[in-house]
C-alpha cells in the first residue's frame, strides 16, 4: 500500500536506501502487518517514512504489481497531511516532484501507471 501525498501540485518521492531497487524514487508506503487496517498501515507507514501524519482521503487505484520475486496487492490512496517531510526508516531522500518533473524510471513498474494516473488528474483539475 502507498500513498500520494500532494501539496502545489507536486508529489512526495522517497529514495529507496535499501534492496530492493535501492536508490529509485518509490511512493511511500509498505506492506501491511497480517491483521493490520488497511489505512492504520498507510498511517503507520508514512509516519515511519516521512514523519508526517497523515490521513487517507481517497482509494484511487488497486493493482497487482511485480514486486521482488513474487506479485503484491497494492492499495494506492491519495492522502492529506500537513508538515515538513523528514527522511526516516528506509529512505535515504525525500522530495516533491511536479506532474512535469517526474522521475523517468520509479522503483517499480505499477508506479508510473500510478503517477501517470495521477498526473492525468492534476492536468484535468
Amino acid at each position: 500500500m502507498q500513498g500520494i501525498l500532494e501539496r502545489d501540485g507536486r508529489v512526495l518521492l522517497a529514495r529507496r536506501a535499501f534492496e530492493p531497487r535501492r536508490g529509485h524514487w518509490d511512493l511511500p508506503g509498505g506492506f501491511l502487518g497480517e491483521t493490520e487496517d488497511p489505512a492504520e498501515g498507510l498511517r503507520r507507514e508514512f509516519r515511519e517514512e516521512t514523519g508526517l501524519e497523515v490521513e487517507p482521503v481517497e482509494l484511487m487505484r488497486i493493482d497487482i504489481e511485480p514486486y521482488d520475486e513474487k506479485h503484491v496487492f497494492s492499495l494506492t490512496w491519495i492522502v492529506r497531511g500537513e508538515g515538513d517531510p523528514r527522511p526516516a526508516d528506509d529512505v535515504d531522500e525525500l522530495r516533491w516532484f511536479a506532474r512535469h518533473d517526474l522521475p523517468e524510471e520509479m522503483a517499480f513498474p505499477g508506479q508510473e501507471l500510478v503517477l501517470r494516473a495521477w498526473a492525468a488528474r492534476q492536468q484535468d483539475a
